[in-house]
């Protein structure tokens, strides 16, 4: 490599802060900005759905990654730069919408916003597949997962003050900007030729006739469906049963997302020290106990710990994945397989989100989270599936 380790994972981490910072609205804040239009949780469903389908589809924009070097600029770094800057004209546009009077063309605003974070997002999977070693797969999912919480944890309490203090288009500008602030970064960084041995080879597909690998993408999907099932619910729940205005969400989701740090950072570590089914099968009681407990929330004292425990069991399950998934993942269709596994993790979201909202229009916040906890005992079947009947270190 042309640059430091410390140069390529800064670079990863700030690639998945910009990621983040927008992701902080979309998981948090859309919510209560669409309810401010005079929308129901069940369309706020459709519209979340319809702007995470980019992510279900990004299997093509890994495949265009991994087959072709754009103008001899690489493989990844261009694709990178098209998507942030995509992300961010859309961004500056989105505020001059009104979701009330024109919702099918919010819906593709905000599917274009994500088609420009899914171009970078899988880009970007790539170039990490592509530099990182099997000894530190752990260390820099949680450095990219981190580095997203990060994004949520700084952005998420300023963007709700610049909603409630000075305007929404104040705060979707801001993330505009911040969209364009790893080019920095990406600018200074040389990819490297790839090796013969990482050629895009259209047989590498065959792994996913097994399977292995056929559980360990059922269970993103479980997984997916689960936490971002219950993080869209988070935020509204709150403000229904304790009254909390859109600033104090911003500052719930600063709790969230430092849980989430403290999930990923650790989730990396753990993984290599446990193994990798014993962090999933932590991952699924963890997640269990936090979402559960969100039923039983008296007060918004309260609430504060257990929005934190939440992102905790979130940022660890997503690293834990994210890292075997990356294990996994055959180098001659890296960005591809890869893109796959998160696609079909992400279908899991596209169902989770309208089900979760028209849960809570049907039987309440508290029964729906009721319901996704005990979807965690589903991802059970999986674990054998994935890592065979040894029940020893894997």
């Amino acid at each position: 490599m042309q640059r430091s380790k410390l140069f390529r994972y800064s670079m990863f981490a700030l690639l998945y802060f910009a990621q983040g910072a927008v992701l902080s609205y979309f998981t948090a804040l859309n919510a209560i900005y669409l309810l401010s239009f005079g929308l129901s949780m069940s369309q706020i469903g459709i519209i979340s759905g319809l702007a995470l389908t980019p992510f279900v589809l990004k299997i093509f924009l890994g495949m265009l990654s991994d087959r072709v070097n754009l103008l001899n600029f690489g493989h990844r770094k261009p694709y990178i730069v098209i998507g942030l800057f995509i992300q961010a004209v859309c961004l500056v546009i989105v505020p001059f919408i009104n979701p009330r009077e024109h919702f099918v063309l919010y819906g593709l605003a905000a599917f274009f916003v994500m088609t420009g974070m899914a171009m970078y997002d899988t880009s970007t999977d790539g170039l990490a597949l592509d530099t990182t070693p099997k000894e530190e797969e752990g260390t820099i999912q949680g450095f990219m997962v981190g580095g997203r919480a990060m994004g949520v944890v700084v952005l998420s309490s300023l963007i709700g003050i610049l909603a409630q203090k000075v305007s929404w288009f104040a705060a979707f500008w801001l993330l505009a900007l911040l969209t364009l602030v790893p080019l920095v970064m990406v600018f200074g960084y040389q990819e490297a030729p790839r090796p013969q041995e990482k050629k895009f080879e259209w047989a590498a597909f065959r792994a996913f006739r097994h399977w292995p690998i056929i559980a360990l993408g059922l269970l993103g999907a479980l997984y997916s469906l689960i936490i971002n099932g219950a993080n869209e619910l988070v935020n509204p729940f709150l403000q229904q049963d304790f009254g909390i205005h859109v600033m104090t969400a911003g500052f719930f989701t600063t709790v969230w997302g430092i849980g989430v740090v403290a999930g990923s950072l650790s989730g990396g570590k753990l993984t290599d020290r446990i193994g990798q089914r014993r962090a999933v099968q932590s991952a699924l009681v963890i997640s269990f106990v936090a979402i559960a407990a969100l039923a039983f929330t008296t007060s918004a004292g309260v609430a504060w710990v257990l929005v934190f425990l939440f992102g905790l069991a979130y940022g660890y399950y997503e690293t834990v994945y994210f890292a075997i998934s990356m294990e996994k993942t055959d180098p001659r269709i890296a960005a591809s397989m890869f893109a796959i596994l998160m696609a079909i993790a992400n279908i899991g979201t596209g169902i989770g989100l309208p089900i979760s909202g028209l849960l809570s229009d049907w039987i309440g916040f508290r029964w729906t989270f009721g319901v996704i906890a005990a979807m965690n005992l589903l991802a059970l079947p999986f674990i054998p599936a994935i890592f065979g009947k040894n029940i020893g270190r894997d």
